[in-house]
């Protein structure tokens, strides 16, 4: 790692399903990890890179501290300043894919920063290639019990060294909170009294909102983000904006009437920027890749010309946009450290190698 001072915090998603649990194995197969689907993945139509294939890491399995060892030593190199894990509650104290982290903080290993990020939505088959859409795991929200005890098992990682924070505050981000706005309130303000009956000085919530291009409706959403209590808002985009006739064509017939490909967009920094991008307390997100096929086939969306320059020259512009915030506030999310059936990964592949992680280097420092 450099001895520089950032351009920015750099935090990355981190998805922890890369070991087999029981409701996996009851859903998909015995086995099934999320290298089940980038293993099987196909090339599409000309061009289309898949499947994807792991390089130094190789086909990992998330217990083996090992491997989170290694994961965390690529990162630092790199500049990331911490991993952001999804976090599995879906109400009633039923966690999914919670070993991993759990492991990470008894363990105290590694000695590198993290932060959670409630992924607040109901599991559906249909995301994964089903086409009945049948409901996996429901969200459920049984109020003030569940809240308290959902507090109360987070509580030891807040306490930790090593959690994330902003303004003195452990960062905790809630993936679409608008969907249960009139419950919301109410959350934040529990926790937030929790936190500061238990030594903390509150928490810092980040809401993840996506699809915030128009000025206009991106500043009512941040409006209604900060009545409901939250400190920020990480800007989830991934493409808008007039498409230009090839890729109207391509989507329009190929895609929807003949069903041959599947969606394209193209991969360019204009599309992905956020109107409130400057603003103190948004904080953007940057994209490696998209490519969901490995997941749900023909149906998939791809973002056509993802390569590490492109991330580059986007991450470049991007800290840029940011560059006039207080360090403490510079934040840039990285989506993602390794997501691999969804192609948004910077973790070393046989293609790329460590081209991802020599970008991430050159621009953040």
């Amino acid at each position: 790692m450099s001895d520089k001072q950032p351009k920015a915090r750099v935090l990355a998603y981190y998805l922890p399903q890369f070991h087999p649990i029981p409701e996996n194995d009851e859903w998909w197969g015995k086995g099934f990890t999320e290298w089940t689907n980038v293993g099987k993945a196909k090339s599409l139509f000309p061009g289309h890179y898949q499947p994807h294939v792991p390089a130094d890491l190789g086909y990992y399995d998330l217990r083996v501290p090992e491997t989170r060892e290694a994961q965390a030593q690529l990162a630092r190199e790199a500049g990331v300043e911490g991993f952001v894990y999804w976090h599995y509650w879906f109400g009633n104290g039923k966690r999914l894919l919670e070993r991993p982290f759990n492991e990470v903080l008894t363990s105290g290993k590694p000695d590198f920063p993290f932060a959670l990020a409630w992924a607040n939505e109901t599991w559906s088959g249909s995301f994964h290639g089903l086409k009945e859409g049948n409901v996996l795991i429901e969200q459920t929200y049984p109020r003030d019990e569940d809240f308290i005890t959902h507090f109360n098992t987070v509580l030891p990682a807040f306490k930790d060294k090593r959690y994330i924070t902003c303004d003195e505050k452990p960062m905790f981000f809630i993936y679409k909170p608008e969907w249960i706005d009139d419950i919301m309130r109410h959350f934040i303000e529990l926790w937030q009294q929790l936190a500061k009956e238990n030594g903390l000085k509150g928490i810092y919530f980040v809401a993840m909102l996506d699809s915030m291009y128009e000025e206009e409706l991106s500043k009512k959403r941040y409006n209604q983000m900060m009545k409901l209590g939250f400190d920020a808002v990480n800007s989830m985009n991934l493409y808008h904006g007039d498409l230009g006739l090839k890729w109207r064509l391509w989507n329009k017939f190929f895609n929807k009437k003949l069903k041959l490909f599947p969606r394209m967009m193209p991969y360019d920094m204009n599309r992905m920027a956020g109107a409130l991008d400057a603003v103190e307390n948004v904080f953007p997100m940057i994209t490696s890749n998209w490519d969901h096929t490995p997941r749900s086939g023909k149906r998939g969306l791809v973002l056509s010309g993802c390569t590490p320059g492109a991330f580059k020259k986007n991450l470049h512009t991007f800290i840029e946009r940011i560059s006039n915030k207080p360090l403490e506030h510079r934040i840039l999310l990285l989506k993602s450290w390794n997501e691999w059936a969804e192609g948004n990964y910077v973790e070393p592949d046989l293609k790329y190698g460590h081209q991802y992680l020599d970008a991430l280097k050159e621009e953040i420092y």
